[in-house]
């Protein structure tokens, strides 16, 4: 009886045990992942802090002009806080910047973090837009050509996706514009509508950019998802699927698609930064007031301030979604050892 009741009281701690061993290799995976990206992130703000340093601006001489005495220009030196040491500035900068607070800019006096506010929903549209027709595009590029491997659908999209990665943003951002404004006038060509203000209308907006930016990284999605869907198609488990009566589209979209997704979702890591990035180019060009127009003002006047918070929020975005597709690529490496 002391026996079979040892064993009782002694089961739930085994489950206890099996649950963690279980559960550690994803919470290793995303404390490695949650380092790396703070790691990443401080270097780049201080190299972005170094650069803005460097380049040699003094918002006190232009804004007091030549009739200014070097009395003056320090004063107002010391009220930007140029006049304190380098590690200091940063440390303060990047502890506000923590909080919310990117400092002011030198020449409007206006919060930078209340411009970024305004323009930042609009790059993020574009980049949100551009992320989902890529996957929309590569995934359903990928399993097409896969199935029909050898056939015409197969031939279409290796074509097209060899000719879509070798075209730049900006180059199809232009052909775009030159389409739908003369030939096919079904989408605005130029400007930006909030979404508070008409959602139909937001949505139109972003279709050109966002097709515009997806082209590269929708490409080498359906390359990596085209080569990686073929080999598990040939994997012994799903030919027992086959045995066992299970239809086509289970066997693609329940048994293989979550381990061949892998290399995709890493194409995409790949191409994030390319998102983010473009997203901030391909604005200018359709005339979006997102964070591209705000850098590319404010770089023209000189404001350190306002550019070096305008790459510290690219810089959080690209980090932040790496680290999210990390842990998702982990936990579909997972997927293949269930599956087969």
């Amino acid at each position: 009886m002391s026996t079979v009741t040892a064993e009782t009281l002694a089961a739930p701690e085994r489950r206890d045990e099996a649950a963690v061993r279980s559960a550690w290799p994803a919470l290793r995976v995303i404390v490695a992942t949650l380092v790396t990206a703070v790691t990443v992130f401080l270097l780049a703000t201080f190299a972005t802090f170094a650069l803005g340093a460097a380049s040699g601006s003094n918002p006190a001489a232009v804004a007091l002009g030549e009739v200014a005495t070097q009395a003056d220009v320090d004063r107002l030196n010391h009220q930007f806080g140029l006049d304190r040491p380098f590690v200091v500035r940063y440390l303060d900068w990047i502890s506000g910047a923590v909080t919310g607070d990117l400092g002011t800019s030198w020449f409007t006096t206006i919060p930078v973090a209340d411009s970024i506010a305004q323009a930042f929903p609009v790059s993020l549209s574009i980049a949100a837009g551009a992320t989902l027709f890529a996957l929309v595009f590569g995934f359903a590029g990928g399993v097409l050509a896969a199935v029909t491997r050898g056939g015409t659908v197969d031939r279409v999209v290796t074509a097209v996706s060899t000719i879509a990665a070798t075209v730049p943003a900006f180059v199809a951002a232009i052909g775009l514009i030159l389409l739908f404004s003369y030939a096919i006038p079904l989408f605005p060509v130029a400007g930006y509508t909030p979404p508070e203000q008409s959602l139909g209308a937001w949505l139109v907006c972003l279709v050109l950019p966002s097709v515009a930016l997806s082209l590269d990284a929708g490409a080498d999605i359906a390359r990596q998802l085209r080569t990686s869907l073929v080999g598990t198609l040939e994997e012994n488990f799903i030919i027992g699927a086959r045995v066992h009566g299970l239809g086509p589209a289970r066997i693609v979209c329940r048994h293989a698609l979550p381990i061949a997704s892998g290399p995709a979702l890493s194409a995409l890591g790949v191409h994030a930064p390319r998102l983010v990035g473009g997203a901030v180019i391909t604005e200018v060009i359709f005339g979006m007031p997102g964070l591209g127009q705000l850098a590319n003002r404010a770089a023209l006047q000189g404001d350190v301030p306002v550019v070096q918070g305008v790459l510290l929020v690219t810089i959080a975005m690209i980090v932040i979604v790496g680290a999210v597709l990390n842990i998702v690529i982990s936990r579909t490496g997972g997927t293949e050892r269930s599956a087969a």
